[in-house]
């Protein structure tokens, strides 16, 4: 392993030998002021490179500077709990950040680094109202992995009563990714759970699964609580008799008064098999997804969205009524789209009756609906009015999907909402799930290392549960990509020996392929894949060729058989590898698709004539970027009797959405495990492995392959970063710089993504900016849908938009969303490069990164270049430590013990 010189033979350059560290750049990281003093209107929205864990915001009430937005978890995990927001100093009303999650306003006028995907971007939304502090958390990720079986809260039947919630929101739930933009309004006072057609989920069981009529064919199975009679307008009212004893059950099995099993009567339900939908457009997770219209590869995967659609001049209907409640507020009147958008038509009667539903706007604190809230309500608002606490209890739970949970344990939001003020945070909770704004479940907890087993006779025997809280959206997806699994590994039928095989190859043929596979791996895959309908595959970059390897024999086979990868990039080297594979025919790159792709019907087989993909065997790579909405409209949409491979690295960061599918089926071990033993070649395989097993190993690389170029600041690592991309890189080991991608921990600092992106446009591609910064040639990163990012760069620019060329594909860019899907693209954050790769990789650590670094986000970035790493390293001890120490930070989920509860436990064999 190299220290920091690339060519021996070459003496340095000049500023290599005397280098010239930059200026910090400002805490946006291009040198542009953030908006406005007291009374500055600016707008809220989602930061397009924003992915649901870009939670930190330096120095936010003891937040770590390199907090990790993706690695799996909350950054409150670092930091207690604290959230990355806090009031604004000397006054001033702005704040940092356009999304919901980390939010921090400036401080007299002060900024230090972001830390791992924390976005510092000025341009949040304006406090409202008089600045008043309200400390405010994250929900912690203080719970582990999800434990072994899955229980629904006992309580009352009856579905919540109430205006509908998710009127702008809720068809966000099919979306590959937590969508900031489209945050449903879940738990604000006046609404309620709701399907995209407006109809309120009924009540069911107890199994743990969330309930629909018609949505997925399965039996009632979770109860809920019945709300109290309202107006609908999320005001005080009395809790119902059911919802006293709903909360009395929750508290007597938290204080261990009675065990879980006695609160459930009846044995859970089992789904019967899944209904046939008809042919309709792309629909939410709790919808079959059938017959879902074709559009382009790199359109958002999402359903329609149910928000109006703009009026005569651009603007959202009901605008206007916004503006002046807005204004009677303190609010700035930018922000009448936004609610608009959001709330639907009646948003100005929604707020009016409702102001803390200003929360469900992207962009807004807790501090700032507040102050709207006083000054709408005068006198009458109080710390501890429901509808404060209903709206608060949604928010955090949004908040930490965006951070990777699908649900947190109650004693875990308890905690939440005391710091964001929250008189009686118990109270708010009974009040959110007699209102139907959360849901309640019970997930049993293994037995602690060393304890006596459960005598199988015991009946009386306690159990140790915990009880989580969760919002319907991300319940109902869970709940229905566990069905979706069951149902893939119950409805395929092996092939038997001696058997004719019926429509498909029998077990003669199978085990013939297996004989002619490249590798022992692969051929284990082969075997394996053959006598089950799911199957888990885990292995590096190398053991990419086994599922193209089992692809490509089953279509040799005459199965209908397809790849799909995450992302374009992975797309063409799984085409690649397909094309290598034994025995393939001149067709078999054409199987090789992407996720994105697959679901939108612009790649792939398309539907059959009942909806489903028409394909008999699907295997996933890349399955750790699945989030858990995406992966159950995917699963959903395989028909009854095909095979799914689920294929990923687990030493990678996990998905940008809520969930950790991946990890989760293979921690539930309900499935076939095959792990591969291909090794990854060369120095750079050999430094990643060593890392995904927490060792930090010194590495020969004779040919350069691994470099390491220490600094002292940011600033030097900013100048390095650009001389290795510019200069050394392209001068010692061959490669252009535009075959070179630089990854960083976060978007905001002195070395954060914007910095590094002006300091390398400066230096490869200088020019004005004339199309909305940009100017032909940049290189830009391009987010159609939440967590997924595009490479592309600049064409040009007209009057329909920004003209981009992603690997060769034309894009346009309408001009209104350049400014929020477009950003330079020389330097990416770990999750936003996560599925790609390029010839060479340089990873920034910044010093003040240091204490988000996680084994996961080191794997990942170290991992993304094919035949050169510079490492430009300023975290001193923290690398080895988080290497050695910090693997991943945890997600609270269900999908394990609902994948425990519904496939038995001998599918495996």
């Amino acid at each position: 392993m190299s220290t920091d010189r690339l060519a021996g033979e070459a003496a340095s350059a000049p500023e290599e030998a005397e280098p010239h560290p930059a200026e910090p750049a400002e805490p946006d990281g291009t040198g542009t002021p953030a908006p406005g003093g007291p009374g500055s209107p600016a707008t809220a929205g989602p930061d397009p490179d924003r992915t649901p864990d870009d939670h930190s915001e330096p120095g936010g009430a003891g937040a770590p500077s390199g907090a990790d937005r993706n690695d799996a978890g909350a950054a409150a995990t670092a930091r207690g709990g604290a959230d990355a927001s806090q009031a604004s100093a000397a006054g001033t009303g702005s704040t940092h950040g356009g999304s919901a999650d980390h939010d921090q306003a400036a401080s007299a006028g002060h900024g230090t680094s972001g830390g791992p995907e924390a976005d510092q971007d000025s341009g949040g939304t304006q406090a409202p109202g008089p600045a008043e502090a309200s400390a405010h958390a994250a929900p912690g990720a203080g719970a582990g992995a999800s434990a072994a079986a899955g229980r629904g809260g006992p309580g009352g039947a009856g579905a919540p009563a109430g205006a509908g919630q998710n009127d702008s929101g809720a068809a966000a739930t099919g979306q590959g990714g937590a969508d900031d933009a489209e945050a449903p309004t879940a738990g604000t006072g006046s609404h309620g759970p709701r399907d995209p057609d407006g109809e309120q989920p009924p009540a069911g069981g107890a199994d743990g699964h969330a309930t629909g009529a018609g949505t997925h064919g399965e039996s009632g199975d979770r109860e809920q609580a019945a709300a109290a009679p309202g107006d609908g307008a999320g005001g005080k009212g009395r809790r119902s008799a059911a919802a006293e004893a709903l909360a009395a059950a929750v508290r007597a099995v938290e204080s261990g008064e009675r065990s879980a099993a006695s609160f459930f009567n009846d044995a859970p339900a089992r789904r019967p098999a899944a209904p046939t939908a008809p042919a309709a457009p792309a629909a939410p997770v709790h919808e079959r997804p059938r017959a879902a219209a074709p559009a382009a590869a790199l359109a958002p995967v999402r359903p329609p969205s149910a928000r109006p659609a703009p009026g005569p001049g651009g603007e959202i209907p009901g605008s206007g009524d916004v503006r002046q409640v807005l204004a009677a507020g303190g609010a700035p009147e930018s922000l009448a789209g936004p609610v608009a958008e959001t709330l639907g038509e009646r948003a100005a009667e929604a707020l009016r009756e409702d102001p803390w539903q200003l929360l469900a706007v992207p962009g807004v604190r807790p501090d700032q609906a507040d102050g709207f809230a006083r000054a709408l309500l005068g006198p009458a608002c109080e710390p501890g009015d429901e509808r404060r606490a209903l709206a608060l209890t949604g928010w955090l739970l949004e908040r930490a999907a965006l951070q990777g949970h699908t649900a947190l344990e109650s004693s875990t939001l308890r905690d939440a909402l005391a710091k964001v003020s929250v008189p009686d945070p118990d109270e708010a909770l009974r009040t959110a799930i007699a209102e139907g704004a959360v849901l309640v479940f019970q997930d049993a907890l293994d037995a602690p290392p060393g304890a006596r087993p459960q005598a199988a006779d015991d009946e009386d025997a306690e159990q140790p549960v915990r009880v989580l809280l969760g919002l319907d959206r991300y319940a109902l997806a869970e709940e229905s990509l566990a069905d979706a699994l069951a149902r893939m590994a119950s409805t395929f039928v092996p092939p038997q020996d001696g058997e004719a095989p019926t429509g498909g190859p029998g077990a003669p043929e199978w085990e013939s392929s297996a004989a002619a596979a490249p590798t022992a791996s692969a051929a284990e895959l082969l075997r394996t894949v053959a006598a089950h309908g799911l199957v888990a595959h885990s292995g590096g970059e190398a053991a990419r060729a086994e599922p193209a390897a089992l692809v490509a024999a089953a279509r040799a086979l005459g199965l209908r058989a397809y790849a799909a990868a995450h992302s374009e990039d992975g797309r063409r080297r799984l085409a690649a590898s397909l094309g290598e594979a034994p025995g393939a025919a001149p067709e078999a790159a054409s199987a090789a698709v992407t996720v994105a792709g697959l679901l939108a019907d612009a790649e792939g087989p398309g539907r059959d004539e009942e909806g489903a993909l028409a394909l008999d065997l699907l295997a996933v790579l890349d399955a750790p970027q699945l989030d858990v909405e995406t992966a159950a409209m995917l699963v959903e949409s395989l028909p009854d009797g095909a095979r799914l491979v689920l294929s990923g690295d687990p030493g990678v960061l996990g998905s940008a959405g809520p969930g950790r599918v991946f990890a989760d089926l293979v921690a539930a071990r309900r499935c076939p495990q095959v792990v591969s033993r291909t090794p990854d070649p060369g120095p750079i395989g050999e430094l990643v492995s060593g890392i995904g097993i927490g060792e930090l190993n010194q590495v020969e690389a004779p040919g350069k392959e691994v470099v390491i170029v220490p600094v002292r600041d940011a600033g030097e690592a900013v100048h390095r970063t650009v001389q290795l991309v510019a200069d050394s890189v392209p001068r010692a080991i061959g490669i252009p710089a535009e075959q070179t991608q630089v990854i960083t921990p976060g978007h905001g600092g002195a070395a954060g993504t914007r910095a590094l992106n002006a300091a390398l446009k400066t230096r490869l591609n200088p020019g004005p900016g004339q199309f909305g910064g940009f100017d032909p040639g940049d290189r830009v990163a391009y987010t159609p849908a939440p967590g997924r990012t595009v490479p592309g760069t600049v064409v040009s620019a007209d009057a329909e938009g920004l003209r981009l060329d992603c690997a060769g594909s034309p894009v346009v860019v309408p001009r209104t969303e350049v400014g929020e899907l477009v950003r330079h693209g020389w330097a990416l954050t770990a999750h936003q490069a996560a599925g790609a790769r390029w010839p060479a990789a340089v990873v920034v650590l910044p010093g003040d990164a240091a204490a988000g670094l996680t084994r996961a986000w080191i794997y990942t970035a170290f991992s993304r270049g094919e035949r050169h790493l510079s490492v430009v390293h300023g975290a001193e001890g923290a690398l080895p430590r988080a290497v050695a120490e910090i693997p991943f930070k945890e997600r609270t989920t269900r999908l394990r013990a609902l994948l425990q509860a519904q496939v038995p436990a001998g599918s495996t064999a």
